[in-house]
């Protein structure tokens, strides 16, 4: 190999670890905003978020190192940003605590001065010896995700994409799509058949509404929040 070669495959290299030391959390690169994405919080306030079903954000969350963060007492319930939803693509990167328990609801009604949603959820978690239906990128009791899931140890950030499209929906974990699913169809009827859903006759059912952080009393940290609306494409 050529000096020359050489010197030139240093200064890539050098090019790119440059560029990943000098980009910022919560920030929109130049490419994400041309297609279209839209950055949710800030890393420093609250701006534009709230407490489910009320005006005013929880005191159960707070701002932290660049992160929407769930306090360890707990308390606050869900909360969720100005905004309703049908088609779209949601990304986020997230940590957990041990043993903490959150996730992301999507498509959920809202009602006033009710706290928790009621909808699909992108389970998050520390997985322990949780049940496959129960564990990280799960559509929460529903369906699991599949065998190419990786989550990251405790404590790192994960980043999950939802992606929602008419009746399909796809659950993608750090990089990879790990679970996708049809609305309505047989495997979803069958699905929810046996789940803790079964004699719901509402649940999923809202094609557009919020996008929500749960509160499940575990510590959790959210940053670098961003949503694509698809239904301008």
């Amino acid at each position: 190999m050529s000096a020359r070669i050489i010197v030139s495959a240093f200064a890539v290299g050098l090019m790119v670890s440059l560029s990943l030391m000098s980009a910022e959390p919560n920030k929109l690169t130049p490419e994400e905003e041309q297609a279209g994405w839209k950055l949710l919080f800030d890393g420093k306030t609250t701006k534009g978020w709230r407490g489910l079903g009320r005006k005013e954000f929880p005191e159960g969350w707070d701002v932290v190192d660049g992160c929407i963060h769930h306090k360890p007492e707990g308390g606050g319930g869900d909360i969720t940003f100005d905004g309703t939803y049908e088609d779209f693509e949601f990304s986020v990167e997230w940590k957990v605590a041990p043993k903490a328990n959150s996730g992301i609801k999507y498509r959920v009604p809202e009602t006033p001065g009710k706290q928790s949603a009621f909808g699909p959820e992108y389970q998050l978690l520390d997985d322990g010896g949780a049940k496959p239906k129960n564990a990280t990128a799960a559509i929460y009791d529903v369906f699991p995700a599949n065998d190419k899931k990786k989550l990251k140890p405790v404590g790192e950030f994960n980043t999950t994409r939802i992606v929602a499209k008419g009746n399909h929906v796809e659950h993608w974990l750090n990089g990879e799509k790990v679970l996708e699913y049809e609305f309505g169809s047989d495997a979803w009827k069958s699905a929810v058949a046996n789940s803790k859903f079964k004699k719901s006759t509402t649940f999923a059912s809202p094609k557009k509404g919020q996008i929500c952080f749960q509160d499940h009393g575990g510590e959790v940290w959210y940053r670098n929040i961003k949503i694509r609306d698809l239904k301008r494409k």
